[in-house]
C-alpha cells in the first residue's frame, strides 16, 4: 500500500530487517529466553548460565528489548508477555525452535541469490535448490517446526471436526514432522495414519508419532511423492505446505495420483498460503510468493482461483477455501 508521506523509519526497517531475525536466532540458540524466565535476569548471572560473555549478552539484550522481546528495569531484564508465551523452552507454546530454521543458511542462501533468481524467474541456487532429492533442509524444517505446526495441527483436527469423524484412513503427503496427522491420529483413536516423505525425514515424525502414542496406527512410506505408490482407500489426504513448491503442471500431476488413491466421498485437503485473487493480501501470504521463487525453479504462492482450477483439472470437485486463525495458512478442502 502506498504511503501518504516518505518514511525513512519503513525504509531503514527494510535496510536492518535481517539483523532482528539474527538477534532473535542467537537468542533462541543460547536459550536466553529460558534462563530470564528462570531467573538469571542479569547479565552476569545470565552470562553463566548460557555461556556466552558479558560484551557480548548487553548488546543482544538491549537489542531485544528495542524490538519487544525483553523489558528492562536497571540492570534488570525480564520476558515480554510474547516472548514468556512462545520463547521460552519451558512454555508448553514454545515455538522459537521456528526462528532457527527460517533464519538458516539453507533457507538463506535464496535470498542472497535474489537479484539473479528474479531475472531468471526461478532460484539461482544450484541443484533446484531445497527441491534437490533427500535435501538436508527438511530434516531440519521437520525438526524446527513442530511446534508450531502442532498448532496449525490442532486447528485443521478442529476445522475437520475429527474427535467426531469415523474411522478415517488418512495420507499425510510431504509429512515433515507428521505434526498435521499426527494430530488427528491423537484426538480420534479410529484414524489409521500413513506418513510419506525422505527417509531420513520421516525419523522425525516417527519420533513424534511415538510421543503421541499412535502405536501401530502410524505407519510411514519413504521416497518421492511423485514416484512411491499411495495405496487406495484413503478417506483424507492432506497436502500441507507442498504444492507451491512446484508449478501448475506439476501440482496437477501431483493431485491426480492423490485424486486416485481416494476413496468415493474422500477429500484432499491442501494448508497453503493462500494470496487473494488479486495478490493484495494478506500480507504473509503475498510476501510467500518470493519465498519461493528465492528457493524453487518454478513455485509459487497460488491463489484459490489457481488452486481451484489444478484441482478441476485432477479430477476433483467443487473446493471450498477456509481460514485458519490466527494461523497466517489457509485450508483447501477438496471433495474426490
Amino acid at each position: 500500500m502506498a504511503q501518504d508521506e516518505p518514511s525513512i523509519e519503513l525504509l531503514w526497517a527494510a535496510f536492518t530487517g535481517y539483523q532482528h531475525t539474527a538477534a532473535l536466532k542467537a537468542a533462541v540458540e543460547l536459550d536466553v529466553f529460558t534462563h530470564i524466565a528462570a531467573g538469571a535476569s542479569s547479565i552476569d548471572v545470565l552470562a553463566a548460565r548460557c555461556g556466552g560473555a558479558p560484551r557480548g549478552l548487553r548488546p543482544l539484550l538491549n537489542h531485544l528489548t528495542m524490538d519487544g522481546f525483553l523489558t528492562k528495569d536497571g540492570d534488570r531484564y525480564g520476558l515480554t508477555a510474547t516472548a514468556a508465551a512462545f520463547l521460552d523452552r519451558a512454555s508448553p507454546g514454545f515455538l522459537g525452535s521456528a526462528v532457527t530454521f527460517i533464519g538458516s543458511p539453507l533457507i538463506t542462501e535464496g535470498f542472497t541469490h535474489l537479484t539473479d533468481a528474479v531475472r531468471k524467474g526461478g532460484t539461482a541456487v544450484p541443484n533446484q535448490g531445497t527441491l534437490a532429492p533427500e535435501h538436508p533442509v527438511w530434516v531440519e524444517f521437520a525438526k524446527a517446526m513442530g511446534p508450531i505446526a502442532a498448532l496449525s495441527g490442532a486447528l485443521l483436527a478442529n476445522l475437520l471436526d475429527v474427535e467426531h469423524a469415523p474411522g478415517w484412513k488418512v495420507l499425510d503427503i510431504a509429512a515433515g514432522h507428521g505434526m498435521f496427522g499426527i494430530t488427528l491420529a491423537r484426538l480420534n483413536p479410529k484414524v489409521q495414519l500413513t506418513a510419506l516423505d525422505w527417509k531420513n525425514v520421516l525419523a522425525v515424525a516417527e519420533a513424534n508419532a511415538h510421543a503421541a502414542g499412535l502405536g501401530a496406527r502410524f505407519r510411514t512410506l519413504a521416497g518421492s511423492a511423485f514416484e512411491v505408490p499411495f495405496g487406495e482407500g484413503y478417506d483424507v489426504v492432506l497436502l500441507p505446505n507442498i504444492l507451491h513448491h512446484f508449478d501448475p503442471p506439476t501440482c496437477e500431476r501431483l493431485l491426480a495420483k492423490v485424486h486416485a488413491a481416494l476413496a468415493p466421498g474422500g477429500r484432499a485437503v491442501l494448508v497453503e498460503f493462500v494470496p487473494n485473487d488479486d495478490r493484495s493480501g494478506p500480507p504473509d501470504a503475498v510476501r510467500f510468493a518470493l519465498v519461493m521463487l528465492a528457493g524453487t525453479p518454478g513455485g509459487d504462492a497460488y491463489t484459490f482461483a489457481e488452486y481451484r482450477a489444478m484441482l478441476r483439472a485432477s479430477g476433483f470437485g467443487d473446493a471450498t477455501l477456509h481460514e485458519l486463525p490466527p494461523s497466517p495458512g489457509r485450508v483447501i478442502i477438496a471433495p474426490r
